[in-house]
């Protein structure tokens, strides 16, 4: 089956140099994907001729110049830009022009898009943005919100782990994947009122609730899916990032400090390589806004090109495996 994705690709740090080049790969990989290129359309065509794709058959432009700033206030971009790339790309969805769309803009400023644009799922008061963790089996785990909404009811937080189940068995395949509440420890009785009522009410669910889990927990694989509010998910989002990093930059130090360790590195060369591909974070690249009546990616801001090219694999993943059917199908059966 055909699917088109709309690629906002005036949005990140680096615009079109990576959201052209990255789509062009998408269309070499996946034969049933369409891609819609929102944006300025002199600067497309350049980048596709350098490319010797100006004539794709399966490559559609839509022409903007206006785009929203990295900077550009949420209000500002749904007041004064409802001609940026980034709008005309969520109304392709919202027009069912496009299965999904993915962009490496603002933050704030595409959620807010998003949101009025597209509106909410029946039963969802609140979007998350769910990402997926390395953990240590070799596989993913699912983790939301991560900074969508700093303060979360504990039935918001319900509606929650029900979208972050329901996208990880669509994309893994899992009937029942299990979830797991974010807490400051595994006993019952730990945590804030709105984690210990949160606890009851996924207790009650149709969810397979595996109970309280730690943040070493997610590199664990302990759950396939880790809930928490906004404010601690960010925050652990971002602690990751930092830890990453500093590991790596650790790392090439150590490799670096004598002719024994730059030796030693040689050896190791084929090893070393394997290590940072498991960990890069270009490969987990593309969190999605869950909640909103469309499929919507957002890339990290300064995403290169591999980056930005496994954020619209995530896009055409959700897009292929139904994952807003299975979160409303989900979704009634909590209710009732």
């Amino acid at each position: 089956m055909q699917h088109s994705i709309a690629i906002d690709v005036m949005g990140g740090d680096h615009g079109i140099k990576v959201t052209v080049p990255a789509s062009i790969q998408i269309l070499q990989q996946f034969l049933e994907i369409d891609i819609i290129l929102v944006g300025n359309e002199v600067e497309i065509k350049k980048s596709l001729s350098k490319l010797k794709a100006s004539n794709h058959p399966r490559i559609s432009i839509l022409n903007t110049t206006e785009s929203v700033g990295m900077d550009e206030s949420p209000q500002s971009a749904l007041k004064n830009k409802k001609n940026s790339s980034m709008r005309l790309a969520i109304n392709l969805v919202k027009a069912h022009e496009a299965s999904a769309c993915v962009s490496a803009g603002n933050t704030g400023a595409l959620m807010a898009t998003a949101r009025f644009v597209l509106k909410m799922l029946n039963g969802i008061e609140r979007p998350a943005i769910a990402s997926n963790f390395p953990n240590r089996g070799g596989g993913v785990t699912c983790v939301l919100d991560l900074g969508a909404n700093t303060d979360s009811t504990p039935e918001q937080l319900l509606q929650f782990s029900v979208m972050g189940a329901m996208l990880t068995s669509a994309l893994t395949k899992k009937k029942n994947p299990s979830v797991g509440l974010l807490n400051i420890g595994s006993e019952d009785i730990k945590g804030n009122e709105v984690v210990k009522k949160t606890f009851i009410l996924l207790k009650e669910s149709h969810l397979n609730f595996y109970g309280n889990v730690e943040g070493d927990d997610i590199f664990k694989g302990t759950t396939d899916v880790v809930v928490c509010d906004g404010f601690v998910g960010n925050v652990a989002l971002k602690t990751t990032e930092g830890v990453l990093r500093m590991f790596g930059n650790f790392l090439t130090a150590e490799y670096k400090k004598n002719w024994i360790t730059k030796i030693i590195a040689l050896i190791s060369l084929s090893l070393l390589k394997s290590f940072r591909r498991r960990l890069d974070p270009r490969r987990y690249n593309g969190a999605s806004f869950l909640g909103l009546n469309g499929i919507v990616i957002k890339s990290h801001g300064g995403a290169d090109i591999l980056a930005f090219k496994t954020a619209i694999i995530t896009a055409i993943e959700e897009s292929e495996n139904r994952v807003l059917e299975k979160i409303k199908k989900q979704i009634k059966i909590e209710s009732n």
